[in-house]
């Protein structure tokens, strides 16, 4: 089986590339074209020799057509994802998020992709209104970006409703683990403490999110694609457990043995109004309907993220706020 995976040069995309790839799937690479014929995280993977990989812009309707030609499936993970940067660029993200995902769906229907994963994200619930959250859960527009997700979201069910198109929505709560840009908590902090800082420039520490390693995500991303349920759905992936920011801290700066002083960076807090206070998951759907079951605790995904962060640290630029 032929699987597109958009995207597949970020962080998730380039993880759930190489466990496709594992798994004994044909895999093609959709990767935004630049000059430089850069594939973002694939570059460095085992599985570079193992792909096809096409450059385009998901933004494009031709390329995404063009890609998707001979496919059976497509995970749709391409997207604008930086929260701060959509309060100072609303358009892009409606053009990627919400015009990129319309150019899969419709190339779907043309050329009868048989199975269509698109990529929601748990910040489409805003802050929660009762925990844990489920699939039925309110959605809420806090951000420009959640915005443009909550679109794509619906237009994709749209497609299945209107067109019978097969389509399943994955919504992932926090991921994080090797790889993650700069602009998440996690490797913030990791990367300003292995760089030797005294001070941590942070945001908002009250907030709660509800952590998964990125290698149980694309698992969950897996077990949602083999279920023969799930179509014209929201499907969530999440551990059901929650940790604070400021509690995240302490617990990085313990396995790190690193002690350092919390400093408030303003420009890294969002707007009252759009921070989301708190997400804590209720993965039951997930465990009812697939083999889902996760591999890593926080404990165990932070220590791997960490060490693979020491090898890699000149990737990041810890002295500067990443939006």
């Amino acid at each position: 089986m032929k699987i597109l995976v958009t995207g597949a040069g970020g962080f998730i995309g380039s993880n759930l590339s190489e466990l496709l790839i594992k798994e004994g799937y044909d895999v093609k690479a959709f990767i935004r074209y630049n000059s430089k014929n850069n594939w973002g995280w694939l570059e460095s993977s085992d599985i570079k020799n193992d792909i096809e990989v096409i450059s385009g812009d998901i933004r494009d309707y031709d390329s995404v057509y063009n890609a998707l030609k001979n496919c059976d499936a497509v995970f749709h993970l391409a997207a604008l994802i930086g929260i701060p940067y959509s309060y100072i660029s609303p358009k892009a993200y409606i053009d990627t998020n919400i015009t990129g995902t319309y150019n899969i769906l419709q190339a779907s229907k043309e050329l009868g992709v048989k199975q269509i994963l698109v990529t929601s994200t748990s910040e489409t619930y805003g802050t929660a209104q009762y925990v844990p959250i489920d699939e039925n859960h309110p959605m809420v527009g806090q951000s420009p970006y959640s915005a443009t997700k909550i679109a794509a979201d619906q237009l994709a069910i749209s497609y299945f409703r209107s067109f019978n198109l097969p389509v399943k929505i994955v919504r992932p709560f926090n991921t994080y683990g090797p790889r993650q840009s700069a602009r998440a908590i996690i490797p913030t902090v990791i990367s300003q403490l292995l760089s030797g800082k005294k001070k941590l420039s942070l945001g908002n520490l009250s907030p709660t999110r509800d952590l998964t390693f990125v290698k149980d995500t694309c698992k969950g991303f897996l077990e949602i694609f083999k279920s023969e349920k799930l179509f014209g759905e929201v499907t969530n992936i999440g551990m059901g457990k929650e940790i604070s920011v400021g509690d995240l801290v302490k617990k990085i700066s313990s396995i790190i043995s690193a002690d350092a002083i919390i400093e408030e960076d303003k420009i890294r807090i969002r707007p009252g109004n759009s921070e989301v206070e708190r997400l804590l998951c209720d993965n039951s759907k997930l465990i009812t309907n697939t083999n889902w079951n996760p591999d890593y605790d926080l404990d165990k995904g932070l220590t791997e993220t960490i060490e693979w962060l020491k090898l890699n640290i000149g990737l990041y630029k810890p002295e500067i706020y990443n939006v």
